[in-house]
């Protein structure tokens, strides 16, 4: 049976500067036993090796092919619709660095686009810059269009797409995100493990991104409750996970680890 994984990261498999109690042995199994698999992450501040050497010193044993983000979604994305083309970012190194690998250049009039991406530092000065871009005809592009990103401690910062309603309200023009839950991301890396629609699982803690993302596509979902989501926010929702556990340490029981891989969500028109 091939079945393949797609996973968040932050509230799935760590907090902070910690592994979540099971994932560790949760992902050692999968190389195991031979079930490729993903993480995805709506941060693009980090290129996928920034990223891999810090889940390397979480323990995590992985490589820079098993990390996929929204800015490398981003990029090879931009990089079909108009190759080689300009871009004023709003981001940090790993957007900037994937842009320049998918042949953009980064410039500060007359882009082609207008790239929003994670950022710890974003200047007021940039922003008026963006929002002129914008309004001469820039496209406006968000790598991701979560409002808010955890930090530790209970505490969150500003997310991505904080920003960019930020820059929509002001120009009136619409943003088109890559990142979760768009359908961008999440066909890019699926066709990045080799898999079908039937024979992908999703992971993840966020019912907006994650689970969202992951049904749209058809792919089994599987929301931990380890991070953002919790079991009384279920209520809240019109679409429900496949799956909901406690962490992914419950999917190193075998029943519920082979109950999830024998899901089948292929969507079919019923006879009539």
């Amino acid at each position: 049976m091939k079945k393949g994984f797609l996973i968040d990261m932050d509230g799935v498999i760590y907090h902070g500067k910690h592994p979540i109690p099971g994932a560790v042995e949760f992902i050692n199994k999968l190389r195991r036993e031979g079930y490729p698999f993903m993480f995805l992450t709506n941060n693009s501040q980090r290129t996928s090796r920034d990223v891999c050497y810090r889940l390397k010193t979480l323990g995590f044993e992985v490589t820079d092919e098993d990390i996929f983000t929204c800015g490398m979604a981003t990029a090879r994305y931009l990089a079909t619709k108009k190759p080689h083309g300009t871009a004023f970012v709003i981001g940090e190194g790993g957007l900037l660095n994937e842009l320049h690998q998918a042949g953009y250049s980064i410039v500060d009039e007359n882009p082609d686009y207008v790239i929003i991406g994670e950022g710890r530092t974003i200047l007021l000065e940039s922003v008026d810059k963006a929002i002129n871009m914008v309004m001469k005809g820039a496209k406006l592009i968000a790598t991701n269009l979560d409002p808010n990103c955890p930090v530790g401690n209970g505490s969150y910062r500003a997310g991505c797409g904080a920003f960019v309603a930020m820059l929509e309200f002001a120009t009136g023009k619409k943003a088109f995100s890559v990142g979760k839950p768009s359908p961008v991301m999440m066909r890019m890396a699926r066709k990045a493990l080799g898999l079908t629609t039937d024979e992908t699982i999703m992971i993840g803690d966020t019912m907006s991104t994650d689970i969202l993302g992951g049904g749209s596509m058809g792919f089994t979902t599987v929301l931990t409750l380890s991070g953002v989501t919790k079991e009384e926010d279920l209520v809240q929702f019109a679409y429900a996970p496949d799956f909901t556990i406690r962490s992914v340490a419950d999917l190193l029981d075998d029943e519920l680890f082979d109950s999830i891989l024998k899901k089948q969500n292929e969507y079919e028109t019923p006879e009539v």
